[in-house]
């Protein structure tokens, strides 16, 4: 067998080496990636050493020292921080073209006009200088440029780098897509957000950093509406010197899938669904055990960054994504960034209120942003208040709402929600504007389209026809 591991790398390190379309390190970094992959280095966890973390390793929130009430003292630690956002992602599975980050959230205000508000507000509040750097790929590049130009009047630094562009991998003969003719987009892949540490060092950006004085960098995601800037935070990371942070929150039935933080052999660790063995996925999935789940929101010190990149030490585990491209079986190799918490020193996790998650995956969850559940303040996204229970509502739209422009269509405004439970809407409906819903509303067109007319309030109610309204 290690022979055939053997031959197969070689084959691929010859292609890859002719592809002229990406950089050295790119070449590199793909061959090692795949190195690790053949040579069957994922470790399997063993079930019974899993512990529990301690609320040493994994911080309650409201723990931590309130921030600093001297602006001065504030401006000092903010000036230490850089702002990262994952602007990789396209927003296709929402019918959009072009990056995700450049959808309207609110207000006509996108992802991106919200961040960059955020960081403007912070910088002039306290005269501090917080850049914001977007790690966009060979998807996003291009349009996230023309998109940065309209903040160049903004109080503060854009940086772009992108992340890695690697080839897919054709399963049948393991030689890499392009060099069989595919050299479109079809043919690459970005590895991942594991991929960040490497990037951010090899576009020259974190030495950039460095030498102005930077120390940490807040990672998240650029549809995260939850991931903000939070002082205390950052006060603790600096004042204990930890340097790897991931935020996480307690898990709800929604998040059963979202990968969770263990003590392992003396370390912190994050455990993804892909690694539990079968017999235990379902104890994995219990809120009962596994209490909280990674948000993607990471704090990570910089110079840290440096020195494991370095040394090549950053070996998180190799996630396989099997794909298809024209009816061709293709594999590409991924990597998390939250998988990295295990390298680096004093790493902790700290358990945020579930306000600091707020991501947008879906229409579902747009509207949810959009509605009065919600008012924007310098940036921000706020919850109303006026909503009692912790947890926002349950919502399933039907595929007539899965693109963004359709969803759209079908609300002549967004409905009130804020003492909603659940939603559930199937068939052809059409709202119309000043509805409210309350307690649990399913709705369903059974024949036809449905319309609910201006101003109607649904609580607690089954609709499958106009005869129900």
């Amino acid at each position: 067998m290690a022979v055939t591991a053997d031959v197969k790398l070689e084959g691929l390190r010859a292609a890859t080496d002719k592809l002229d379309q990406i950089s050295e390190n790119e070449k590199s970094g793909f061959i090692s990636l795949v190195s690790r992959y053949l040579s069957g280095e994922a470790e399997q966890i063993e079930w019974s050493k899993i512990q529990t973390p301690t609320d040493e390793v994994v911080v309650p929130y409201d723990t931590l020292s309130a921030a600093p009430e001297d602006l001065n003292e504030t401006k000092k630690l903010l000036d230490k921080l850089v702002v990262l956002k994952l602007n990789g992602g396209l927003g296709t599975t929402m019918g959009c073209t072009g990056p995700k980050s450049v959808i309207e959230v609110r207000n006509g205000f996108t992802f991106l006009d919200l961040i960059v508000i955020q960081i403007e507000s912070l910088n002039k509040k306290y005269g501090c200088n917080v850049p914001l750097l977007l790690m966009n790929s060979f998807n996003t590049h291009d349009d996230t440029q023309k998109i940065v130009e309209k903040y160049s009047n903004s109080n503060i630094e854009i940086h772009t780098f992108n992340q890695s562009q690697y080839p897919r991998i054709v399963t049948e003969d393991f030689l890499p897509l392009p060099s069989k003719g595919k050299t479109g987009k079809d043919g690459w892949y970005p590895p991942g957000h594991g991929d960040v540490f490497p990037s951010l060092n090899n576009s020259g950006k974190l030495d950039t950093l460095l030498a102005q004085g930077k120390e940490y960098v807040f990672v998240a995601n650029s549809d995260n509406l939850g991931a903000i800037v939070d002082i205390k935070i950052l006060n603790h990371l600096i004042h204990n010197q930890n340097e790897y942070c991931m935020e996480v929150t307690p898990k709800t039935l929604a998040d059963v899938k979202g990968g969770t933080l263990i003590s392992y052999e003396g370390r912190v660790q994050l455990l993804e669904i892909a690694q539990v063995p079968d017999e235990h996925v379902n104890e994995f999935k219990s809120i009962e055990k596994f209490k909280i789940f990674n948000t993607n929101n990471l704090w990570v010190n910089l110079k840290a960054i440096k020195r494991l990149v370095e040394a090549e030490a950053l070996k998180m585990e190799i996630i396989p994504n099997p794909k298809e491209v024209d009816g061709v079986k293709v594999l590409q190799l991924e990597t998390a960034a939250g998988a990295a918490i295990r390298f680096f020193e004093k790493a902790i996790g700290i358990n945020v209120p579930r306000s600091r998650f707020l991501p947008v995956k879906a229409t579902s969850d747009l509207l949810l942003v959009q509605s009065d559940l919600y008012t924007l303040v310098d940036g921000f996204v706020i919850r109303n208040p006026a909503r009692t229970n912790p947890s926002n509502p349950s919502i399933e739209l039907g595929p007539e709402f899965k693109k963004v422009a359709n969803f759209l269509a079908r609300f002549k405004s967004i409905p009130s929600i804020v003492e909603l439970d659940t939603l559930k809407v199937s068939g052809d409906v059409w709202f119309g504007s000043g509805v409210t819903l309350k307690g649990k509303v399913t709705i369903t067109a059974k024949s036809g389209k449905l319309e609910i007319p201006d101003g109607a309030v649904l609580e607690n109610k089954d609709i499958n026809g106009p005869e129900d309204l």
